[in-house]
Formats: structure tokens, sequence, C-alpha cells
């Protein structure tokens, strides 16, 4: 019986791969046999990444990408299609933040926000569904979302109408895109430590607000595996339009 979980010789695009999650991710698909074209605006912060995907025999190639902007958006796919194959998987992941009282955003905060998480989501994921149509074969676009996509957060509120927005975004490309077999789904993680969060969350603020949670710990990017994995590969094929919460039952307890 073939692994479902195989991934040798696809081509997979992922988004603010220089650091967190989007390294993290990946690492994973590499180790799973995809050929990784891994795309951030920090572009020698992938080179270190490239070095430790062919470290352990990956493939992998690093494509300067600012999502905000279509049309290095698309020279970065062209890259990675001439290099590493037609895409058969986009991590659309590259995303951030801006925390402070809703009085206090400024529209500069909303643009910011809402150009890189709303319509650079939005356009990395246009892109992606072009090439995977016009190439006839189907694939899977996993868009990284948010339990802010759901649950409000205090001083968060752009990031939080954002995150809702690719949610929604998730459902309605997958109603387009059903009939040419290319998946678009969602994960939405809780907490999990990054190198972005990791002080904060060191800190006796931090722990305390730890404790709030339903099993009083913060995850780790480990934990997104099995979602990512699924959605990526055949062993999600009969998935589409869907948010997987991966956040240790925190809707639970806060």
């Amino acid at each position: 019986m073939s692994n479902p979980f195989a991934m040798d010789g696809q081509c997979v695009l992922v988004t603010g791969a220089s650091s967190g999650l989007g390294r993290h991710f990946s690492l994973t698909l590499a180790k799973a046999g995809a050929r990784v074209a891994v795309c951030a605006r920090r572009t020698d912060r992938l080179a270190s990444l490239v070095d430790e995907i062919e470290s352990f025999d990956g493939r992998a190639m690093a494509f300067s990408m600012d999502v905000t902007d279509p049309e290095s958006i698309a020279a970065a796919v062209d890259g990675a299609e001439t290099e590493l194959g037609p895409l058969s998987v986009l991590v659309n992941n590259a995303g951030l933040s801006v925390q402070k009282s809703a009085v206090d955003m400024t529209p500069d905060d909303y643009d910011l926000v809402m150009n890189t998480n709303v319509k650079g989501a939005y356009f990395v994921a246009l892109e992606a569904g072009r090439r995977m149509i016009a190439h006839g074969h189907g694939g899977s676009i996993i868009n990284i979302s948010s339990v802010a996509s759901f649950r409000p957060l205090s001083q968060l509120s752009t990031y939080c109408m954002s995150k809702a927005a690719v949610t929604h975004m998730t459902k309605t490309l997958a109603l387009e895109w059903a009939r040419y077999n290319v998946r678009v789904n969602s994960i939405a993680p809780g907490y999990i430590e990054t190198e972005i969060n990791s002080d904060y969350f060191a800190t006796e603020q931090g722990k305390a607000f730890v404790k709030k949670f339903l099993r009083r710990r913060i995850g780790v990017p480990e934990n997104l595996d099995g979602a990512l994995m699924m959605l990526a590969t055949s062993a999600g094929d009969f998935m589409t339009g869907e948010q997987v919460v991966v956040d240790d039952g925190l809707n639970l307890a806060m």
C-alpha cells in the first residue's frame, strides 16, 4: 500500500519561510520528499534554510517574494516552477500583526496588516491557483489562518479582521476551484512558540497568560505537522473549504 503522506517529487512553495512557522513548514515538507521553494523578502535568512534542507539530502531553492507586490509574486512562482517543476502545493503562510489598542491604530497600521495578511494571501493564492488549473493536475492550497479568525483578541483588532478574511477567502476559492481538483483549506493555530514570541512567554506575564489555557501549555511548531501533512498530501484528498483548528482546546478555556 502506498504511503498517503509521501511527497516525493512534488513542488511545494512556502511563503514567509525565513523564520517561525514558515521555516518549520519548509523543513517538514522537505523531509517528506518535496522539492521546496522557500520564499520571503529576507533572502539572506533563506540561504541558511536551504543549507539545512540540503544537509539531509533534501531539495530546496530560495526566491525573493514580497507578497504585497503581485509582480514579485508572479516572478517567484515562475522561478520555482522553472527550477523545481509544476507547483503542487502552496503553503500561504506570510503574515504579521500590529498589537495596539484599536483607538491607537493608524491608517498605516491598518494598511500594513491588511496588505500583507489579506491582499498578499489572496494574490499568492490566485497565482498558485492559476498555475494548478493550467497544469491540469490540481493541487492543494493551505492558508495559514489563526484562532483569531473566529474569536476576538484584545489589542489585535486588525489582525483578527485579517484572519477572518483569510478563512472566508479559503471557502470561496475552494468553491470556485473544486471542479479543477484544486483543494483550498486553512489551518488555524492557537498560540505557538516561535522566535517572535518566545521572549514574551518566558516572562512572568507570559507564564501567567499560559496558565489560563486549558492544558496550561503553549504549542510548538511540530504540533502543526499533522494538519500540514494531511492537507498537503493525498491523505486529505476528501477535504476542501475546511479550517483545521489546532489550538489544544484553547476555545474551551478562554
